[in-house]
């Protein structure tokens, strides 16, 4: 099966472990795609709502063919989100072609990109993580609860409709929040030297320049794969925003030898020797981050 050949794929927000998470799709997109760099920009896995009774043969297959990918030589970065957090303590580590970073900065034909989840800008997860937890199961059950109204439109022969979408577009709270996290990531951008800036977290894909008054960068935001099915994609010198939803795709689940094989050979294919060596991901940059004031919404 032919391939799109890019340089590097961005993913983030896939909630694995969720009702909301559309691993199908994502296993589509991943088969259909041979970069040399595989970024994923935290909350891949969700251990906040992880629940051993719903993890579908899906997303365990999602699992399976990142490790599948690094086992063939694509270079997987994990970047770690607030909901896959206690993967932190793994922090610059590696095996094999696969490792664990908290940001992450490269040099792409002779600009600075500055990856990094971004719920450090988030002062509801910094300061009351219980309550963004619990704003985290009610959008998990708002998905739910969309699903089961897109499955009755789809009988009808109606178009499919985001519940949560719609919320987000309506409260001025929220709205406001998004535009501050994008200020704000431009802004740390821009007084540190970097050409482009990376994101996730806020689950609304973006890629546009950003402008204040000392300069000037390229805002990107991956998107998620619970509502709008995005990834950012980075060749021939640009990015851009890949959208499930709009581009056409060869009609193909997944690489055929992924279906008969076993994830434990997957895990011990990429391990180059039973030691685990830390990794240098950046030019030992400190950058401060100023958390975002807190609104009476938070974006999950």
């Amino acid at each position: 099966m032919k391939k799109r050949k890019i340089d590097i794929a961005v993913i983030s927000d896939v909630h694995l472990g969720t009702y909301g998470c559309h691993a199908e799709e994502l296993l589509v997109y991943l088969s259909s795609i041979q970069p040399k760099k595989l970024i994923l920009n935290g909350d891949i896995i969700d251990v906040w709502q992880f629940n051993k009774r719903y993890f579908p043969p899906a997303h365990l297959k999602v699992v399976k063919k990142i490790i599948g990918m690094a086992s063939k030589g694509v270079e997987v970065i994990y970047i770690t989100g607030n909901h896959d957090e206690m993967l932190r303590k793994f922090s610059d580590a590696s095996i094999g072609k696969f490792s664990v970073v908290n940001k992450l900065i490269l040099e792409l034909d002779g600009k600075k990109c500055w990856f990094f989840h971004g719920d450090v800008f988030d002062v509801s997860i910094q300061n009351a993580k219980w309550l963004a937890k619990l704003g985290g199961y009610g959008y998990d059950l708002l998905i739910l609860i969309n699903r089961i109204i897109n499955w009755c439109l789809l009988k009808l022969g109606r178009e499919k409709y985001s519940l949560s979408k719609k919320i987000k577009n309506s409260v001025k709270g929220a709205v406001k929040h998004i535009n501050n996290f994008e200020k704000t990531a431009g802004d740390l951008a821009i007084e540190n030297g970097y050409d482009y800036v990376a994101c996730g977290h806020i689950h609304q894909p973006k890629k546009e320049t950003y402008e204040n008054k000392i300069g000037k960068c390229i805002y990107l935001n991956s998107g998620d794969w619970v509502e709008n099915l995005t990834a950012l994609e980075y060749s021939f010198k640009r990015w851009k925003i890949y959208r499930y939803n709009h581009d056409k795709l060869s009609p193909f689940f997944m690489d055929e030898d992924l279906k008969e094989m076993d994830f434990n050979e997957l895990l011990a294919s990429i391990k180059d020797n039973n030691k685990v060596k830390p990794i240098s991901t950046d030019n030992n940059e400190e950058i401060s981050f100023t958390p975002l004031k807190k609104e009476n919404s938070s974006i999950d």
